[in-house]
């Protein structure tokens, strides 16, 4: 009589993923140190516009700070991405973790002397901003080293966790600490918070990107150029369609700049429901990343992304015809949970499919896209708002998301077929 075993049998994963936790001690310091690290920077962020108002009393004052960060992460993302392909990462992400301690320390010294002066703020916001920009494309780059190709989905996964936290817990946090005890507080805890990320980095191994076949050609590069980076993604149809999807959802569809005026017309809100606008969409990608457990098992990831992108668009489009809160609200957080899932096929195609010695300077080019589109979006928003009304600026906004990614679709068909299993740029 012979036994027959029955295969294991796989229950679907439902909660987020975290196995690549479990497996890479390197990642999981890295995961923890940044977690911690963006919480305490949301924290020093509400912290810094709280201090401007209190010192100017201006609201034009405090969207200065704003462009302090924009220009630098512009400016700063593609060269970050270059050095990024130059030399050892982990010492740039060092180095510019230590930056970045360093400018917390600053913040924190300054209020115990009681220097109280807008031009510090600003100047240090800026070079907040170098320092992510030369950090972010590092680190991003590190992942794919760290963790095989099946694991990068949920890799990604909890990336955003870590993001969507830090918008959510670090300011409100900062607004009780310094309501508490003051801006030196909130400083001082941004700078022990950062010693976290200072560990990840200092644990890392050498990570010295692999030039040989930088271009994808098999030719050996001399340089990092940013030139090069650019023209690498403009021969690569399916990873300049992450950055175009990117760009019709947060150009066309993020109604951000409105919600002050929403709040107040459609709903008869104040701060409060502003405050709720605001924190929904941040909400709905938490919870994205949180149920991301079956995201592990999409193989076309370029089919995934257009539907997602086009989701947003959808949900965008119906907020814009809601007049009751908590649908609205409702909608806002599908919007969010669809922008996880887009984010996070992105960031996989960004790290499967192309060579090592390009991953910091396709990483800097995601930089510039994600700090300047929503800056967009938040002008042409409100400048239709102001042409029509805020309906016709988020209802149309969101249909012309849909309509933009389904051009693109129908433009490059392959971008829908991309397989996970064999990576195509």
């Amino acid at each position: 009589m012979t036994e027959t075993t029955e295969p294991p049998v796989h229950r679907p994963r439902i909660f987020a993923d975290l196995t690549p936790l479990r497996v890479s001690p390197d990642y999981r310091r890295l995961w923890f140190g940044n977690t911690v690290s963006w919480i305490g920077q949301g924290m020093t962020a509400l912290a810094v516009s709280l201090q401007v108002y209190d010192i100017t009393g201006s609201a034009f004052s405090v969207g200065l700070i704003g462009f302090c960060s924009l220009v630098p992460l512009v400016v700063f993302g593609l060269y970050g991405g270059a050095v990024a392909d130059t030399v050892d990462r982990r010492k740039l992400g060092l180095f510019s973790a230590a930056g970045s301690f360093l400018l917390a320390l600053v913040l924190m010294a300054a209020t115990l002397v009681g220097i109280e002066h807008v031009g510090l703020l600003y100047a240090i916001v800026a070079l907040q901003a170098v320092c992510f920009a030369l950090n972010a494309p590092a680190r991003s780059s590190m992942i794919a080293r760290l963790l095989p190709p099946e694991q990068l989905p949920a890799a990604n996964a909890l990336g955003s966790m870590t993001t969507t936290t830090g918008a959510l817990v670090g300011p409100m946090l900062g607004g009780l600490i310094v309501g508490w005890w003051g801006y030196r507080a909130a400083y001082t805890v941004d700078a022990v918070t950062f010693t976290a990320s200072l560990y990840a980095m200092w644990r890392l191994p050498s990570m010295l990107p692999d030039r040989s076949e930088a271009d994808g050609s098999g030719k050996a590069a001399k340089r990092a150029s940013v030139l090069d980076g650019l023209r690498f993604l403009g021969t690569r149809p399916n990873l300049r369609m992450t950055f175009f999807t990117d760009l019709c959802a947060m150009v066309l569809a993020h109604p951000r700049a409105l919600f002050p005026v929403v709040a107040v017309l459609w709903y008869g809100g104040d701060a409060r429901t502003t405050g709720l606008l605001v924190a929904a969409p941040a909400f709905g990608a938490l919870l994205g990343g949180v149920f991301s457990g079956w995201l592990g098992r999409i193989r076309l990831h370029g089919l995934a992304v257009l539907l997602a992108v086009g989701s947003w668009g959808a949900a965008i489009a119906v907020f814009g015809l809601t007049r009751h809160l908590w649908l609205g609200l409702l909608f806002l957080a599908l919007a969010g949970c669809a922008d996880t899932i887009s984010m996070v096929f992105r960031n996989t195609m960004l790290q499967a499919a192309v060579p090592d010695g390009m991953r910091g300077r396709l990483q800097g080019v995601f930089i510039v896209v994600v700090a300047g589109g929503p800056r967009l979006g938040d002008f042409l928003a409100g400048s239709v708002a102001d042409l029509t009304s805020p309906a016709v600026a988020v209802v149309g906004g969101g249909a012309a998301c849909v309509v933009a990614v389904s051009l693109l679709a129908l433009k490059w068909r392959g971008f829908a077929r991309y397989d996970a299993r064999d990576p195509q740029p």
